[in-house]
Order: C-alpha cells, then structure tokens, then sequence
C-alpha cells in the first residue's frame, strides 16, 4: 500500500432498512481512510436527510483521496424502484446483489483494500426468486474459497461451524471434513489477522453438556473428538468438546482465544448480550478482508434517523486495523492482549 491511505468500499444493503442512515453516520466520522460507498447516490441523500445531516456526496473517480468528514464518495448502482424505508420491495433485490458483485470484484481485484457491509434482508432477495443465504456464501461462492463466519468483539471471538441454516439441519451438515476444515481455516486466521502465533480454540460439543459420554449424543465421541485429535497431532492448540452452557463462564475466557459453536444460535447470544454495539462480523478464508454489523436490517427504525451506527463503525475500524497488521506483518491489534 506504500504511504497511502487505506481504500475501503461500502455496501449499504437492503435500501429500506437502516443501512443507509448507518452509512451517512460513518461518513460523518473522522476516518483515516479512502471511503467509497457502492450504492444509489440519491438513496443516500435521502437517507440524510432522514438523518438530518449535510453530506457532500461526489462520483468516486477511481483516484485516492483522504476521507472528509461529512462527505463520501458514491459508486453509483441505481435501485430499481424507490425505497420505502421499513418495506423492502424485491424489485430492488438485484440491485442489492450488483452492489455485493461490484464490491467483491473490486477487492478481488484490487480496488479496494477491504469491504464493510450493512445489513441486507435475505428474505427479500429469496422473494425475487434469487437463492441467497447470506454475505458469507455469497462472498464464498464469488472467491471461489471456503469461509467461516466469525463475529468479534474486544472480549471475543466465536466462529461458526455452520451458518444460516434450519436447527434441524445442523447434525447432518458437521461432517469430519467440515469441521477439520473450519478448523484450519480459523486457526490461519487467527495466526494472520490477529497475530496469534499459537491461537487457542475451544469447540464446542453439538449437544448439551457435550453429549454427556454418548448419553445425550454420540456425534462428539463419533466425529468432533477423532477430528480434534487429528489436528491436535498436527500442533493445534484445541480444547474441547466443551459444554455450551459453561464455555462462556468467567473461568474459562482465560483459557482461549476464539470459540468455534457448532451453529448459529449456540454462541452468538452470548457475544451478542454482552457487547451488541463493539461486535463485528467477519468473513474469514476470503482473499479479501470483509467486516460488517452484527445485527439485521432494522426495519422498525429504518427512516427515523435514529439509528445506532455503532457496529458498522467498529467494523469500519476493524477492517482499517486489519489492512494494517497485513501492511506491517506483525504489529499487535488495539485490545490484543485482552485474551
């Protein structure tokens, strides 16, 4: 990156939901960054004055510029329809997806140093007739790679076995190749995005209290616990099949550095209760770095301005703190040595 400032593209999601309002919030921020938004250049004037805020809105030429607070730089991708902010319309749902396009290419490519997303609504898109899961996959399918989903707060980190998919689903979809793959996938990343030379993780078991030594489930002693002595072998530093109920306990924080929960609802809680507003997703695997809010699209409070753009800040500093440890290799993160 020599001497300049880091690119970051912005995605503002589902038009009537909050990701808008959010976008115009962070333009206001003093940030040491390149910032292009990939949207509608009108739907983000809308959404200031939703906010009440002045924003300088100016086409992106492509060229660096320092980041002005109160002003942003547009890509312009044009909805389809007007939005109505609180009422997602699925004409609007290729929109959403030519700004993921634009803005995974870009990366890919090289334009941009790192993607931050907004919330999008996945139903909207999957009433368009377009199959659609989530940031994740889509961003996984774009880069041809295998991802894992990792939310981030200064206390934590928990990854994902699984991602968006039906309780029901979940037994059948941990496989030994799944599991030892997220595995290795998490523990590169802690290794290179958070400077963790010998990262500590902590599986969780899929049912209660482990699976209580075949009790209440077989799946640990069938195929968590001969995965995770394959890779201990292999100088993982691993813990676990660990109880879900007790993982999260004060005693236990000390011990590791991330958490791999073997599906959506099984950790996030916990994250999500104790620092909703400093937690980031992010993507982890992809060539590119990708961060994004913690929480939906916020229909009930899309239009009113009020919005709390506290996450997608974080994951705005988040991806600049990232960039810069890919820059310089090993300098420590803001927080690191919290544990």
């Amino acid at each position: 990156m020599g001497d300049r400032l880091p690119r970051l593209a912005l995605t503002a999601g589902e038009p009537a939901g909050v990701g808008p309002e959010l976008l115009v919030r962070l333009a206001g921020l003093p940030l040491a960054a390149d910032l292009v938004a990939i949207t509608d250049r009108e739907l983000l004037e809308r959404a200031a004055i939703r906010c009440g805020v002045t924003l300088d809105l100016r086409e992106d030429d492509g060229r660096p510029q320092p980041h002005v607070p109160g002003s942003l730089r547009v890509r312009h991708v044009p909805l389809a329809v007007g939005e109505q902010p609180g009422r997602p319309d699925p004409r609007n749902a290729r929109h959403v997806l030519a700004t993921l396009a634009e803005a995974a290419d870009g990366c890919l490519a090289g334009r941009y140093d790192a993607l931050v997303t907004a919330p999008l609504q996945k139903a909207t898109l999957n009433d368009a007739g377009i199959p659609f899961s989530g940031h994740t996959e889509y961003f996984a399918e774009r880069a041809g790679v295998a991802v894992v989903m990792m939310l981030a707060s200064p206390e934590l980190r928990v990854a994902l076995a699984t991602t968006h998919l039906p309780l029901a689903a979940v037994p059948a979809a941990i496989t030994p190749e799944l599991l030892a793959r997220t595995l290795r996938i998490v523990h590169a990343e802690l290794q290179t995005k958070f400077g963790l030379a010998e990262p500590r993780i902590a599986v969780l078991g899929l049912n209660p209290h482990a699976g209580e030594g075949g009790h209440l489930g077989r799946e640990e002693l069938e195929l968590v616990v001969p995965v995770l002595d394959r890779l201990r072998a292999g100088g993982m530093h691993l813990l676990g099949p660990l109880p879900a109920d007790t993982a999260f306990v004060p005693a236990m924080r000390g011990r590791y550095d991330a958490v791999l929960a073997m599906y959506h609802d099984q950790a996030l809680p916990v994250l999500k209760s104790e620092a909703f507003d400093r937690t980031v997703n992010l993507t982890l695997g992809l060539p590119f770095i990708r961060t994004s809010v913690d929480h939906g699209t916020a229909l009930d409070l899309a239009g009113t301005g009020r919005a709390d753009p506290s996450s997608l800040i974080a994951a705005a500093r988040m991806a600049l703190e990232l960039i810069a440890r890919r820059a310089t290799s090993r300098a420590p993160l803001r927080g690191e040595d919290e544990g």
